[in-house]
Order: structure tokens, then sequence, then C-alpha cells
């Protein structure tokens, strides 16, 4: 691909740094607080259409569940090699079993996982069909969720076993997606840390002080209140956002316009490295925490982690639905992309 020559250069400059940091992802300790979301696909064939109503009759092949939401920033930090502890809450049913089972399976330590017995595991349920020979289409989603919050106890034994936790991990990663795990005493918790990494959908100025920030453009634009849709709009977002947060960084991500990282001086922008293999875009926020935040403990620059971040969210939207990435992945972009330099 055609990357911007003074970017090109730096890359090259920096290839050697980043592979190096690539091998040190193993030696990452991460705590990650999350609105933990079980993503299930059910899937069948069309036999006919219902008497009882003008519905089709999926005849059932196969259910698959993958962690989803922030289950999804716990899963990502595992696979590209880090030790992990993960801390939400999951219902007294069978998605949060599943959840479970799927994390200890990849050596994730679940015992900040706290069972809410008032509140169903968050799980999107995509219900699809095919015909013979024909290819497979979603027909609706179910999502199970509650708006309340949990209740004062969970709130306080979550907040308290990330208290205990803090000289135990490198860096703790908040991946807010609005289920209510991310309360006050939760969230003061976690900025406890000196390396806290934050992925919020909204009402980003809750997190006071945090080390960096990754939203995505509308969700940046949602925070800021206006469109962000010129170079001069963008600069001013940033600092907006810095002003907001009090954040040290912020790291918008802008799709097929790559992203871009402030801190109060200055403006980067790292081009995307993917434009055109792109299937699916879910859950590749996740992927760019992840990455960032492994960069970041390994004792990368935040333009170094950023790159990262990047690199590894241009495999994950190669695949549909959340996906993963590994270093070893990672490691074969990154010098495919250096011999395309």
């Amino acid at each position: 691909m055609t990357l911007d020559s003074a970017f090109a250069q730096q890359l090259q400059a920096s290839a050697a740094r980043l592979f190096a940091l690539l091998d040190r992802f193993t030696e990452a300790r991460v705590l990650v607080v999350g609105d933990l979301t079980v993503d299930e696909f059910l899937t069948g064939q069309v036999e006919r259409v219902s008497r009882e109503a003008p519905v089709l009759i999926l005849r059932h092949e196969i259910t698959r569940q993958i962690p989803g939401g922030g289950a999804n920033s716990v899963y990502n930090l595992a696979k590209l090699g880090a030790q992990v502890k993960a801390v939400g809450l999951v219902g007294k049913d069978e998605q949060g079993r599943a959840l479970r089972s799927i994390f200890e399976s990849a050596h994730i330590d679940t015992t900040g996982i706290l069972i809410d017995s008032d509140r169903p595991t968050v799980t999107k349920t995509r219900i699809s069909g095919h015909a013979r020979q024909s290819v497979t289409q979603q027909i609706v989603r179910v999502d199970r969720k509650s708006d309340d919050l949990p209740d004062s106890a969970l709130q306080l034994q979550l907040a308290e076993y990330i208290s205990s936790q803090i000289g135990t991990v490198d860096a703790i990663v908040c991946s807010d997606y609005g289920d209510g795990t991310l309360t006050p005493p939760v969230i003061a918790a976690a900025l406890q840390h000196d390396r806290s990494i934050v992925d919020a959908q909204k009402a980003l100025d809750r997190y006071q002080g945090a080390t960096v920030f990754t939203p995505n453009l509308p969700e940046a634009e949602q925070a800021v209140g206006y469109a962000i849709d010129s170079a001069e709009s963008l600069d001013r977002a940033g600092q907006d956002l810095l002003n907001l947060t009090q954040a040290q960084h912020i790291l918008i991500t802008r799709g097929e316009e790559g992203m871009s990282l402030f801190d109060r001086s200055s403006q980067q922008v790292i081009p995307a490295f993917n434009r055109t293999d792109v299937y699916d875009v879910t859950g590749a926020g996740d992927t760019v925490a992840a990455a960032l935040t492994l960069g970041l403990i390994g004792g990368a620059s935040l333009w170094e982690a950023a790159v990262l971040g990047n690199l590894a969210a241009s495999i994950v939207v190669r695949q549909f639905g959340t996906a993963t990435t590994s270093p070893q992945e990672m490691r074969a972009a990154l010098q495919e992309l250096l011999d395309g330099l």
C-alpha cells in the first residue's frame, strides 16, 4: 500500500523497536474492567414458512458463543499473549457460565467476575438462516440486558477487588459499553492505577485524568458536541477532549482515515494500514485498545503503541464478527507492510 513518505520513513526507522515490542506482549499483566457481553450466533436451515404466522421455520444447526463488548477486550488481550484478569458482572444464567468457561479455557483469571442474580448476562443473539446452497443471512437479533444499575453492594465489591489488584498488574483497561458495570465507585478504583486506558462509548468526563482515551469518531463527536468534518474541527476536538477528560493523550480512531493521536502540544496522524480488505469493523476498537495497552506496558511511546493498535485492527477487520489476532499475525502483517514500502 502507499503511505505518506514521512510516515513510511518513520515506520521503517521504528521497525526493530516495533518487532521487539511485540516480543514483550507475553510479559504484560492487565486487569480489564468491562461490560461483559456474550455474542451468540444461532444458525439454521430454512425448512418452510410456518402455518402459524408468515415467518420462517429454521432447522437448528449450530449455536456459537464468543466474547463481545467488554469481554472482547479481555479476550483480545489474552489472545495477544497477556496475562489477563477480568472484572465485571454476569447473570446467574447459561450465558454467564459459558463466558466464564471461554475465559478459563484461554487462561484468563475470572476471580473478579461476580454474579448479579438480579440482571441477565448481556447477550446479543443473532439468528441467521439459509436455504440449500445459498448464503447465510441474518434474520433478527435478540438482545438480553437490564437497564437497572447493579446493586450498590456489588458495585463496592467490584471496586474493592480492583483496589486489591492495583499493585499486581501493569495497566488497567476500562471497556465501557454503557451496560452498568462502570459505576462511579468502580471507575474511581480503576483510575488509581497510573496506567489507565479508557475505551468508553459515552460520558468520557467520568474518567478524569486517565492515561489515554481511545474513542472512535462518532464517540468523539458525541463527547464534544459538534461534527468533526475538517482538519480544523479534528484538531479542535482533540484539544477539547483533552480538556474535558484531563487525559494525558487522546487517540481518535477514524476508520479508513486512520488515527489521530493528541497530546497538549501536538497531533500525529497514523494512516489506515488496510483500506480494502475490510469486512467487519465490529470490535476493532477493542483490538486497538488491547494492542496499544500492551505496547505501553512494553515501553512503547504513544506513537509506537498506536501504530501497534492500528496494525492489530487492520487484521481483525478482515474477518466477520468480533475477532482477535495474535503477535505472530501482527509480526507477519508488519513485515508485509514494511516490504511494501
